[in-house]
């Protein structure tokens, strides 16, 4: 059974989140936040907030974020239901449970999971025996992946036909949306239910306990499919940002070996699997995520990357960090010769995968070498441009003694002063956004306290003061734009508080932002940052705009200049914003 929704926003809404924080941390006022120690991990200093009017708490030091039921689970060990009734008996509230909801789930997800697992055995058979998959075989036997091999990973064949799968399923006694659910199959424009994978290879994906969840199909050579892999959707079952491919083969040896590899796609599992490294695992279609790697740390403390860690890296390279110290992990990179990727070499040079393995380089040591090696040393202006994109590197890492032991390395091999360098890694400058741009896609920042995360967090706790002033166009950081729509979405509910529906929807990037900005203690007037945010959004729309002829058009820009320099004014600032969004809005239309 589960517990009725009304009843958790009713409890919610009676439970002072600091009342029960304080039952287990000693917490202080500090602004509009309560601050203590940390009770998930050991700290001196407190970077523990908690915020009574959004209802959230979150540690600035080992991340951990959530609500009062978080809390609760987190604290006493206990599940989301009984989190629930904890509170409930503390405030005197009498719960209402569903009837048999909890148990149709467990039916509904046991007949999903039958369906797919028997779809296994039927790609499997059909691969194995069928005339029309000899195509198939021959591929799979090139590749290596015949014979024992296609049958540890239960490899498969979706034969080009309408139906096969589908009808087959139906006489097994399976309804048409149990099929719809899983992915395997859906509903035509005719009505008729249709195959989803054809004329495809099919790798079946499993959970770590070894049930059947979802596919990925990879099309022949020659085939005039434009998509090389179609994978199977999300479903009630299958979480891709929750699934390893591999792990339910793999989990014996990561947990031997205290080490997992990651790969990027199926083959390579395979390949690694086959030349003796079968402590493989790989995403399914998706970037390494904080889910991937929680999972991960139940088995193994070593994760070693085997794709182009430089290029996941880009952007991404904090978390990587954060993930390290927050899971107590150590991400190393492999390294391949001549850029050929595991599947290849378990057919041309299978010992080189373990010796990539073995000789794997911690994640940042991989990204800052990968930048030495990158360019020539020929001047000294070639050396001092390297150890600068190289310093850029090493100070996205949080700890100080790492940053200046790289920065050492990288004086040695580039020629410069040892102290020099270690000395900027020690005071880890950060490039401010008005800064000289490198020719580097980078994405842009969202820094604790700038104008656009103020927004946000504006948003979450005075939103009537600040809604109206914003647009999109207003953030240029990607990700905070992303939290801006989520936030509209949120908004829209029909229950629940804004900061809870917002997270439902949001992904795991979007979601650490709320978490911060939920708790930020920013003393600031609305409009004044909505000016602010309009100004910036203005003028690097204005710099955008160059060789005009339209009339029109330079008339406009001319005016917008003109109310730039009166939104700095008190007297003129809300006619000048007012002007200027509707400058942006007509852009942007």
């Amino acid at each position: 059974m589960a517990i009725v929704e009304d009843d958790i926003e009713r409890v919610r809404a009676a439970t002072s989140i600091v009342e029960v924080v304080q039952q287990s941390v000693a917490l202080r006022r500090v602004g509009r936040n309560w601050v203590g120690l940390c009770p998930f991990h050991a700290e001196k200093s407190g970077s523990f907030n908690v915020r009574e009017d959004t209802g959230r708490y979150k540690c600035f030091g080992c991340q951990a974020a959530g609500d009062v039921f978080k809390f609760v689970q987190e604290i006493d060990h206990v599940d989301f239901g009984q989190a629930v009734e904890k509170l409930a008996s503390r405030s005197g509230i009498t719960l209402h449970y569903t009837t048999g909801g909890e148990g149709k789930d467990r039916q509904r997800r046991k007949k999903l999971v039958e369906a797919l697992d028997a779809a296994v055995e039927w790609y499997h058979q059909r691969l194995l025996t069928s005339p029309d998959a000899r195509a198939a075989r021959d591929y799979l036997r090139q590749r290596g992946l015949s014979g024992d091999v296609a049958r540890q990973f239960r490899l498969g064949w979706a034969p080009d036909d309408w139906d096969l799968l589908s009808a087959h399923l139906r006489k097994e006694g399976f309804a048409a949306d149990v099929l719809n659910d899983t992915g395997l199959a859906f509903a035509n424009r005719t009505g008729r239910l249709q195959d989803a994978f054809r004329a495809r290879v099919m790798f079946p994906i499993f959970t770590d306990t070894g049930e059947a969840v979802a596919f990925g199909g990879r099309i022949l050579p020659g085939s005039t499919d434009p998509a090389k892999y179609k994978n199977s959707p999300e479903t009630k079952v299958y979480f891709k940002s929750k699934t390893l491919y591999g792990l339910n083969w793999a989990k014996g040896d990561v947990v031997k070996h205290d080490q997992v590899v990651v790969c990027e796609g199926y083959t390579d599992v395979i390949g690694f699997h086959r030349s003796g490294v079968t402590r493989a695992v790989a995403t399914c279609g998706t970037a390494l995520t904080e889910e991937h790697v929680r999972i991960l740390k139940r088995f193994a403390s070593r994760v070693v990357l085997a794709f182009d860690a430089d290029a996941a890296g880009q952007g991404a390279a904090e978390k990587f960090y954060e993930w390290e110290k927050k899971y107590q992990v150590q991400v190393a990179v492999a390294r391949f010769p001549d850029g050929k990727d595991p599947g290849d070499l378990a057919l041309t040079d299978p010992d080189s995968l373990a010796v990539a393995v073995d000789e794997a380089m911690p994640f940042l040591g991989f990204r800052v070498n990968r930048v030495v090696t990158s360019a020539p040393l020929r001047s000294p202006e070639d050396r001092a441009r390297v150890a600068s994109r190289a310093l850029a590197v090493i100070n996205e890492h949080p700890d100080v003694n790492v940053r200046k032991l790289y920065a050492g390395e990288v004086a040695a091999r580039v020629g410069l002063p040892v102290a020099d360098l270690a000395r900027q890694a020690e005071t880890r400058r950060v490039v401010a956004v008005s800064d000289e741009p490198t020719n580097q896609p980078m994405a842009a920042p969202v820094p604790e306290f700038n104008a656009e995360f103020a927004s946000i967090s504006l948003l979450l706790q005075q939103w009537d003061d600040i809604a109206p002033w914003l647009i999109a166009d207003l953030f240029a950081s990607d990700v905070a734009r992303r939290a801006f729509y989520v936030l509209g979405q949120a908004s829209e509910a029909d229950s629940g508080i804004l900061i809870n529906n917002a997270m439902d929807l949001a992904d795991p990037e979007v979601r650490e932002l709320l978490e911060r900005a939920a708790v930020a203690d920013i003393d600031v007037t609305p409009a004044l940052v909505a000016f602010d945010l309009i100004a910036v959004a203005v003028r690097r729309t204005l710099a955008q705009r160059t060789r005009l002829t339209d009339p029109d058009e330079i008339r406009a820009d001319r005016d917008a200049r003109q109310k730039l320099e009166e939104i700095d004014s008190e007297r003129t600032a809300q006619g000048a914003a007012e002007e200027l969004l509707r400058w942006l809005v007509d852009r942007s239309s």
